[in-house]
């Protein structure tokens, strides 16, 4: 049984949970790495709106925490953090920060967040045609609640090659920070 399993298994109603990886207050990190993450700062979104980045991050220490790490049933850390492979040259080693940065977004995206991301494959099924994705979207949107997708096609707010999943912008302290 994985820790996180553990974890899930007996966190009991008034139990302290202990998930596996260390929180890091984001303005404690080396200036590198609060150039890159630019923890609680303000971002604008495509509306305009400023949104807050978040300030607190778990921390990954090697490649072999985040193999062993499950967020949930058949998914683990390490393919959370090895979807992006562009970003900022200090958070491509190890140790490494969840949420991640986007530092090609011009606006600020759920993605900067950890609460959105783009899923290309479910199972044998690649998500790269109207009927693929459409039908993993309604899924999606019966199931969570919350939840939007973007809709199928190509111009600029919409997925033709994956499947957006947003929750939208969500931003939280760990139980465990002293404020």
């Amino acid at each position: 049984m994985s820790a996180s399993t553990r974890f899930a298994e007996n966190a009991g109603l008034n139990e302290s949970p202990t998930f596996p990886l260390r929180v890091v207050d984001g303005l404690s990190l080396p200036p590198d790495y609060r150039k890159a993450l630019r923890p609680g700062e303000e971002w604008k979104d495509v509306n305009g709106f400023l949104r807050q980045l978040p300030r607190y991050f778990y921390e990954i220490p090697s490649w072999d925490s985040a193999m062993k790490v499950e967020l949930a049933t058949h998914f683990l850390l390490w393919e959370f953090i090895q979807v992006d492979v562009r970003e900022a040259p200090p958070l491509r080693t190890f140790p490494r920060y969840v949420p991640p940065s986007h530092r090609f977004s011009k606006n600020a995206t759920p993605h900067a967040w950890g609460t959105a991301a783009n899923i290309y494959r479910i199972g044998d099924t690649y998500l790269d045609n109207r009927n693929a994705i459409e039908r993993f979207s309604l899924i999606a949107r019966e199931t969570l609640p919350g939840i939007w997708t973007r809709p199928y096609g190509a111009p600029t707010g919409y997925a033709e090659d994956h499947l957006h999943l947003d929750l939208g912008y969500v931003l939280s302290v760990p139980r465990d920070v002293k404020s």
